[in-house]
């Protein structure tokens, strides 16, 4: 910093006067930075708002997809004795329709709308890590097609979207068709996992000067939380594939009670990532409801800081419901009547939401636009899906119509009235930021009235022939049932639903053929992302003083659009944004942000390939993409972390910051260590794994099995220490010529601790192929020979960097990250020790 920094936050910077003209040069300096390629080269962008529309176009493409099969479903259901399509085609569409409208398009949609809004809502020039942004997209585009067409072969998944052991074992389920969901669904959620730690440390780190947590805009907290319960949730599932898949694949028997395995662990694993993901479905649309209804009425959101509050709660409470869909499961009264009770909770802050949206609109002055009316279908079907919600959470009711098509009923309640809903009422509401035009509001009208006329004849029905016993997952039934008018309804009802939604894919690609024009602000909302912008976001970043900017500061527009505000040009002649502390957002540096690239594309397509290609054992294939990825995520690491060409930069007539920031101050330290949470999640759902298996074992150890001489677990844990040691040496010695070398002999020290606890498993004789407890330790072990792996290439990256002279007091991000990931495989690895010798003393 230089002594000429601004000393408060809410000091606007001293800017030339609107009268007078910004330099010359400011603005084409700043429009060659972020110019978009053009023709085939389009594809190479990372910009955010080109990424965003990449990534809704897709999720709308898989709504659609998922739509069709849920159509061949009602079609066959619609009569009883129906053989449109035999059984196993049956369950091939279902299983798909589930997975791709919670994989390809639930989950996806949500991300896709907060990469495309965030930033220029939180009044930044793009997300913090745009490569990430478009490797996240490349990935899920690439590998949910390949996933989908599967349904073409004969290869699709068929043991419903939550592939239940024993049905989806190698006994029961013989072909490929289960390893492509669970390597194709895993691989997904990793992508889904880059997204969201992104959009955490964007938020965090990138918000207009000004724009305090208390001011940040709801939406922008909703996301915020969504991001932080991905992180928590997901890992679980990710794990949960793992295990099922080395079951399948290396016949170790981590869900086969006849050799100490158990379903009901897939179970626990499955649900601790699928409940929270209904909340992480809803919450974004909750708070793209809490953006759009104060707009709609004229008036500040009612409540505001109890909506924040109950968004905290919902996520809070939503990890404590996992065992929600487990009632029938036999885990004991106590366990249950728990969940029970925080099933219901959470629908106090939910309802807190919901009474602020009704508040708000009853004190401003409502006009039923196209937004307004899907919002108000939204609330109808979400509070009724609510109520059912509370019911199932009763234990005896829950035992009377679980797997019954009422559990069906209700979750299309909440998850198409809680989320569809509100997203047509955003793209309605937000499609003018594209091309500035709106669609129109009279078919707008047609489209809403058969979507929601026809969801509610869809799927209202299906509670009655849910309590009349019509089971799920049924590919048809005997007449004499009775179900035959209930079943025709609802199939008539889902075409209508389709007929709805054909209506407005059919007005949104006619508004989209129409000539650009300047948007403005046609709602006359209060929110950032309303602001004249182009490729570089707006011209100069805002600062801001409310939570509603637009309408407090009325001039704000035309100020940004003058350059009168933060970085109007680009001071390196890169791309750049500007960084802000995580509470106040006070300025704090220049972020210099990577240009468009190939790599992240290459990377993406390498890493589905690999998945894809060890799932049809083609595997020198699978090595050739896998090593492809891996190549270039090293060179976009090595283009990304290098010295930037100017140290410090004037962001305003009164505020120089420096460019980049160091260890805990760089947002790609921060970056690092969400990435090591959610690592730290899956090392301990597989340590959960293994702590559930010995809890089965009536002796632990079982007798056939032994534990290693803990003198292998001792050695192991020196070696690790005095790795993490030579990397902090390391980290002191950037500049020296020892750096490489240190980087060298940490990474022969973890490798050699990990020989060490192999050959103390090997001595104890080890066998995961015989019992499930010695499968679960092979599965912490061979979790830890990935960490080696993975340092063992981040040890020779560091050495190369350091002979080439990369690593420098200015470009050492590679350098602390690394010794992030090394102290943390470290701990891994002693935690895996302690763990596998303490939890058998425990069990006597």
């Amino acid at each position: 910093m230089t002594d000429t920094q601004t000393s408060s936050p809410d000091a606007l910077p001293s800017s030339l006067p609107s009268s007078l003209p910004r330099p010359a040069q400011e603005f084409p300096r700043l429009e060659k930075a972020w110019v978009t390629p053009k023709g085939w080269r389009f594809i190479t962008t990372v910009n955010n708002t080109n990424i965003g529309l990449f990534y809704i176009g897709t999720a709308l493409l898989f709504f659609l997809l998922a739509g069709v099969l849920g159509l061949l479903m009602r079609a066959q259901l619609a009569v009883p004795d129906n053989a449109l399509l035999s059984p196993s085609t049956y369950n091939q569409v279902f299983t798909m329709h589930g997975s791709v409208m919670m994989f390809l398009f639930a989950i996806p949609i949500v991300e896709a709308l907060a990469v495309y809004l965030l930033p220029n809502m939180l009044g930044a020039r793009d997300l913090p890590f745009p490569r990430l942004s478009a490797y996240a997209f490349w990935a899920y585009a690439i590998g949910g097609l390949a996933f989908f067409c599967t349904l073409f072969v004969g290869l699709a998944p068929d043991g419903g979207w939550f592939m239940y052991p024993p049905l989806t074992s190698k006994e029961y389920s013989p072909g490929l068709n289960a390893d492509f969901w669970l390597l194709g669904i895993g691989f997904i959620e990793i992508s889904a996992i880059a997204g969201a730690i992104e959009l955490i440390v964007g938020i965090l780190f990138t918000r207009a000067p000004g724009m305090s947590l208390s001011r940040m805009p709801v939406y922008a907290w909703a996301m915020l939380v969504v991001g932080i319960m991905i992180v928590f949730a997901f890992p679980a599932v990710i794990a949960g594939t793992a295990l099922l898949e080395m079951e399948r694949a290396f016949d170790w028997p981590f869900f086969n009670a006849e050799r100490g395995g158990d379903p009901i662990l897939w179970q626990h694993l499955f649900w601790f990532f699928g409940h929270p993901e209904v909340y992480i479905i809803f919450l974004p649309a909750a708070g793209m409801v809490s953006t759009m209804i104060p707009t709609i009425a004229g008036s500040p959101l009612v409540g505001r800081r109890a909506i924040i509050v109950a968004l905290v709660a919902v996520c809070f409470f939503s990890f404590a419901l996992w065992a929600h869909h487990m009632f029938t499961a036999g885990l004991g009264i106590m366990t249950m009547s728990f969940v029970s009770a925080a099933s219901m909770a959470v629908a106090v802050p939910t309802a807190i939401q919901v009474f602020a949206w009704i508040a708000t609109l009853w004190r401003g002055k409502v006009a039923m636009t196209a937004p307004a009316l899907f919002l108000a279908g939204f609330m109808f079907i979400f509070v009724l899906g609510g109520l059912t919600g509370v019911m199932v959470a009763l234990l005896p009711f829950d035992w009377q119509v679980h797997d019954t098509y009422f559990i069906v009923a209700h979750f299309h309640y909440v998850l198409i009235g809680g989320m569809v809903f509100p997203v047509f009422a955003g793209m309605y509401y937000w499609i003018p930021l594209i091309k500035g035009q709106r669609m129109s509001e009279r078919v707008a009208r047609w489209a809403f009235w058969l979507m929601f006329g026809g969801f509610n004849l869809a799927f209202f029905p299906m509670h009655i022939s849910g309590l009349f016993g019509m089971p799920r997952r049924v590919y048809t039934y005997p007449a004499e049932m009775e179900w035959g008018t209930l079943n025709m309804l609802s199939t008539v009802g889902a075409f209508v639903f389709a007929a709805g939604v054909l209506v407005f894919a059919v007005d949104l690609v006619r508004s989209q053929r129409r000539p650009s024009r300047d948007p403005g602000n046609p709602w006359n909302a209060s929110t950032l992302e309303w602001l004249p912008s182009g490729d570089y976001a707006t011209r100069s970043i805002p600062h801001v003083h409310s939570a509603d900017p637009l309408w407090d500061q009325p001039n704000l527009a035309k100020e940004v659009e003058a350059g009168q505000h933060y970085l109007p040009g680009s001071a390196s002649g890169l791309r750049e944004t500007i960084a802000t502390s995580p509470i106040a957002a006070r300025p704090t540096y220049l972020m210099i942000l990577p240009a468009d690239s190939w790599l992240p594309l290459i990377a993406a397509a390498g890493t589905a390939g690999f998945f894809l290609l060890m799932t049809v054992k083609l595997m020198w294939l699978a090595w050739a993409c896998g090593i492809t990825a891996v190549g270039a995520v090293i060179a976009w690491l090595w283009q990304s972390d290098r010295k930037p060409p100017i140290v410090e930069a004037r962001v305003s007539d009164k505020l120089v910051l420096p460019v980049g920031a160091k260890g805990v101050r760089s947002h790609s330290w921060w970056g690092t260590l969400i990435m090591l949470v959610v690592d730290a999640i899956i090392f301990a759902s597989l340590a959960f794994a293994y702590i559930h298996i010995s809890m089965r074992l009536v002796v632990c150890p079982p007798p056939s099995a032994g534990l290693p001489d803990p003198i292998w677990q001792m050695l192991s844990s020196a070696l690790l220490l005095t790795g993490s040691a030579l990397m902090f040496w390391a980290t002191r010695s950037v500049g020296k010529r020892r750096l490489p070398w240190l980087a060298l002999a940490a990474t022969a020290c973890v490798v050699l601790a990990f020989l060490a606890d192999f050959h103390g498993y090997q001595l104890a004789g080890l066998a995961p192929r015989r019992l499930a407890w010695s499968a679960t330790i092979a599965a912490m072990l061979t979790y830890q020979g990935l960490h080696v792996v993975l340092l063992a290439i981040v040890g020779l990256y560091l050495a190369a960097r350091g002979w080439s002279g990369r690593l420098t007091a200015h470009s050492r991000a590679t350098l602390d990250n690394s010794a992030l990931i090394w102290h943390y495989a470290t701990l891994q690895g002693i935690a895996a020790a302690l763990i596998v010798h303490i939890v058998p003393l425990l069990m006597d």
